[in-house]
């Protein structure tokens, strides 16, 4: 795989104009999982434990080949399974990969508050900086696909990274390295779409008459996107049918107006400090002679103050004339 640009798109709370890249757009780079290759054998999952040095998480049987009921802050990538009943009396086996999107438009990104704590590269991959992060879990909300963890150890939040790292050096992440039937493929997003494109009108030929590529405009669509066979099912395989980020959207263009009312009256305050300044000017000292008069003027002052109280109390010491008699 060629080199794959990593300039930074945009940070988050970071203004677009320090983040943005004079250069042109770099090639925008995409996952693409085939739901109709998949086995569910969780080589991806081991595969991001490894890479990324996950810490285990304890599991237990609850009733599904998953390995883990859900995602946690140690782990990020997640098969999971659901069996439906059809209605001619059949049964579906639905199995799918779920981890980060990487949203074109990230909802996560948009609602952290913390700048740089979460970084949108050129070519479409969503990372978080946890040196950055201020654990106020924004993002969690912000996401419609439900995918940052909060670690209530360390008060961060994390999520997939898309191998970055290995991604930056021309190397596949790594679930998509161990995939070994190629349900999970990875190039560039022009690529992807049209090997899904391709696949979906081979499925619909099948049977499937609606499969679809799961790729979201609500979002600005994914850089992790999905081959579904069962398109009318998306609620099953736990993919919203119109994800959008326009309400963490709105929340945000309240909190950035009143900001910019907050830095609007801040200035207000400092020019209005500073006219004054210039209309008073500061207060020149008094001459050597004024200042020496006036302190002395003030010691007189007060010693005739502590003589008429010492006057005072004398004449109430005196006895009454007619105690004499």
């Amino acid at each position: 795989m060629a080199n794959i640009d990593m300039k930074v798109r945009r940070r988050s709370a970071t203004p677009v104009s320090s983040t943005s890249s004079s250069a042109g757009p770099a090639a925008e780079v995409s996952k693409l999982v085939d739901i109709d290759l998949c086995i569910g054998c969780k080589a991806c999952e081991v595969a991001c434990k490894e890479w990324n040095e996950l810490e285990v998480d304890e599991t237990s049987n609850f009733g599904s080949y998953q390995s883990h009921e859900d995602l946690t802050a140690n782990t990020w990538d997640l098969m999971r399974f659901a069996e439906v009943d059809l209605d001619n009396g059949d049964l579906a086996w639905l199995i799918r990969k779920d981890s980060c999107m990487h949203c074109d438009e990230p909802g996560c990104l948009l609602a952290c508050p913390a700048p740089g704590a979460i970084v949108q590269y050129e070519n479409g991959i969503v990372d978080f900086d946890q040196t950055k992060c201020i654990g106020c879990q924004l993002c969690i909300a912000g996401c419609p696909f439900d995918i940052p963890r909060f670690d209530s150890s360390s008060k961060k939040v994390y999520k997939c990274t898309m191998c970055a790292d290995r991604v930056a050096n021309s190397l596949e992440p790594a679930c998509v390295k161990s995939c070994p039937t190629g349900a999970i493929r990875f190039g560039t997003k022009e690529e992807m779409t049209a090997y899904g494109e391709t696949k979906v009108a081979k499925l619909q030929n099948r049977g499937f008459d609606e499969a679809m590529l799961y790729d979201p405009s609500g979002v600005g669509g994914l850089h992790m996107m999905y081959v579904v066979p069962r398109g009318e099912m998306l609620g099953d395989y736990g993919l919203p049918e119109n994800p959008n980020v326009q309400a963490t959207a709105s929340f945000i263009g309240v909190m950035r107006n009143l900001r910019r009312v907050g830095s609007v009256a801040m200035w207000v305050g400092v020019i209005g400090g500073f006219l004054y300044w210039l209309r008073t000017g500061r207060r020149p000292l008094p001459a050597e002679g004024d200042a020496i008069a006036e302190a002395e003027r003030l010691g007189q002052q007060r010693e005739a103050t502590e003589a008429s109280g010492e006057q005072a109390v004398t004449s109430d010491d005196e006895p009454d004339p007619q105690d004499r008699r």
